[in-house]
């Protein structure tokens, strides 16, 4: 078998349910206790991981949920791109680069109330095909 799931450690599930629910529209699915959760309504489900500031990560780096870089990112597509701001923000997101007009639609960068980067992309007709 063979599958993507996403894992996203977090330092409260719950303020991190609350906005990923209020941000996407995602569903809880199924509860693992208290300190995990999964999150369904994209096409691979999203697991929060409540581990907590400063526990030792991969690579031996502590945990730090202030705004941090990491070359691994979320794109998430969406089909109105000004509503799903809208509706980020409201949720807690933190726009960090206003949409702009790409040769491949639309983007915008953002990050979540967790120090977490990611874009959110609306396609154009040509979608990522614009770029061969």
């Amino acid at each position: 078998m063979t599958g993507l799931l996403i894992n996203i450690d977090v330092s409260d599930v719950d303020a991190a349910e609350r906005f990923f629910v209020a941000a996407f529209g995602l569903r809880v699915g199924r509860r693992f206790g208290d300190d995990f959760v999964e999150l369904l309504g994209w096409p691979t489900p999203l697991y929060l991981l409540r581990k907590a500031a400063g526990t030792i990560g991969a690579g031996g780096d502590a945990r730090r949920y202030d705004r941090h870089w990491t070359p691994i990112h979320a794109d998430i597509v969406v089909d109105d791109l000004d509503a799903a701001l809208d509706r980020a923000v409201a949720a807690g997101a933190i726009v960090e680069a206003e949409a702009r007009e790409a040769p491949y639609g639309r983007i915008a960068m953002l990050a979540d109330p967790f120090g977490h980067g990611f874009c959110m992309i609306q396609f154009n007709a040509a979608g990522y095909d614009a770029l061969l």
